[in-house]
């Protein structure tokens, strides 16, 4: 339908044109009609056209949050909406709202190219400016998103590194400590060897060792200190009964490893000699403590490989970008990259038996798992409760990390998801991790982002849906 100068004039966007440019604009443009309650152009699609509203009523919603929000509802004429920056320089855009008319309406609809032409013309200046301000914005922005990528990046890698520390020094003082043992080994294998033993007796306390070394490596109930105390007592007063010296060194050494009073008799009978007891008993302890310090060393490098498992897990350095994605061990991963913010931290773990897999991108969730269990940690300072909980539907997967801080302040919470919104102190967040994880759940994974606050706590839900968006 073609559109009347008049009418055109009339409209405050263009009242100031002159009649050579309504013209022109007249001939690039045209008149919609549309029922009530119809969908105009929706989010996310190309944005091919500025709509002008010349009769009726329109409703501009975003979604978020898992629903569509009310961003203006007007029957005010000429009220426009669509490639409002057409003009700009940068990669094509898409509308940014959807909108509707919620009356039968009119719209007048302009091409995004014929706009983009009309507004270099009239205000060549104006353009320039306005792609600056935009590209400035969006620089900055982009800049502190790195920022905070990067600083982020530095927390996990000095958690990282502090428990990666610990193993490594374990494991180092261990194989320290194993060369010691190993050399008093041979000590008193030479004392034992002057002796003249035959190989029968060799092979008696050879068969002495390796039953020792079976029973250490035996689980064994705890004990108290009193009982440990009784224990160490009673192998002690055994050896001096032997004429062995030091007793209260081998003693300690033996009980730790699960030994007791009748394992000394146990050796003597099954050794059955007249041998230096000593010497013997002083080569035993230097087994069983072998035995423990290879231990020692073995835990520490599971440990190690369990750090560099879970940092290739959080990062999924050799997985496709896009999978169906396992969330229990993203979760697990990212709290061992944070442990050392959790120091002091109880954390609760609440996850749903077989919860199915979910359609997303594992690397970005991590992000997401990142900033709420960080934000939480924040929320607790060094002590408090951290609950991670997970549960599924028909439709979706839902994973919930609650703190039981002070909640959020009542002054943010309307705009806690907002860029540069932050709770914490200057200089200490940028106030986009909550934002980049809203962004990832709803734009990346079609899913939602929503919490709950109060005096007794906070609690972030994240919403994933089961099947792939089309």
């Amino acid at each position: 339908m073609a559109v009347d100068l008049d009418e055109l004039r009339s409209l405050f966007l263009f009242e100031s044109l002159d009649d050579e440019a309504l013209h022109w604009l007249s001939g690039r443009s045209d008149v919609r009609v549309y029922d009530a309650d119809t969908v105009v152009f929706a989010e996310g699609e190309p944005a091919e056209a500025l709509y002008m509203l010349l009769e009726g009523e329109l409703l501009l919603t975003k979604h978020g949050g898992g629903e569509d929000v009310v961003i203006n509802r007007t029957a005010h004429r000429g009220a426009y909406s669509g490639a409002v920056r057409a003009f700009a320089s940068g990669p094509p855009e898409v509308y940014q709202t959807t909108l509707r008319s919620t009356l039968p309406s009119r719209f007048l609809r302009l091409p995004a190219g014929d706009f983009a032409t009309l507004v270099v013309q009239q205000c060549p200046m104006a353009v320039h400016l306005l792609d600056g301000i935009y590209e400035g914005v969006r620089a900055t922005e982009s800049a502190i998103r790195q920022r905070e990528h990067l600083a982020q990046l530095g927390v996990l890698s000095a958690n990282l590194a502090h428990e990666l520390n610990n193993p490594a020094a374990a494991a180092v003082r261990a194989t320290e400590q194993l060369r010691s043992r190993v050399a008093g080994m041979r000590t008193k294998l030479r004392l034992l060897a002057g002796k003249g033993l035959s190989p029968e007796l060799v092979a008696r306390l050879i068969e002495t060792q390796e039953v020792a070394v079976e029973r250490a490596l035996k689980p064994r109930p705890e004990l108290t200190a009193l009982e440990e105390s009784d224990l160490e007592d009673s192998i002690a007063d055994r050896l001096e009964e032997l004429g062995v010296g030091h007793t209260y060194d081998l003693a300690p050494v033996f009980a730790a490893a699960g030994m007791d009073a009748q394992w000394v008799d146990d050796v003597v009978e099954r050794v059955d000699s007249g041998l230096e007891w000593d010497a013997a008993f002083g080569w035993l302890r230097y087994t069983l403590e072998t035995e423990a310090l290879m231990s020692e060393i073995e835990e520490a490098s599971t440990r190690i490989s369990s750090l560099v498992g879970a940092v290739k897990q959080y990062s999924h350095l050799d997985q496709a970008q896009h999978s169906d994605v396992e969330l229990k061990p993203g979760l697990e991963s990212t709290l061992v990259m944070l442990a050392r913010k959790l120091t002091g931290i109880e954390v609760r773990r609440e996850y749903a038996a077989d919860l199915p897999k979910v359609p997303g991108y594992p690397a970005e969730l991590n992000q997401v798992w990142t900033n709420l269990i960080d934000n939480a940690a924040d929320a607790l300072g060094a002590h408090g409760v951290l609950t991670l909980r997970t549960r599924a539907d028909a439709e979706a997967v839902f994973v919930e990390v609650a703190d039981d801080g002070p909640g959020v302040p009542e002054s943010v919470r309307e705009h806690l998801f907002e860029p540069f919104v932050t709770t914490k102190p200057a200089g200490e967040g940028s106030g986009l991790g909550l934002e980049n994880a809203k962004r990832i759940v709803e734009r990346r994974h079609g899913g939602s982002l929503s919490y709950t606050t109060g005096p007794e706590g906070t609690t972030f839900c994240v919403r994933l849906p089961r099947t792939r968006r089309p």
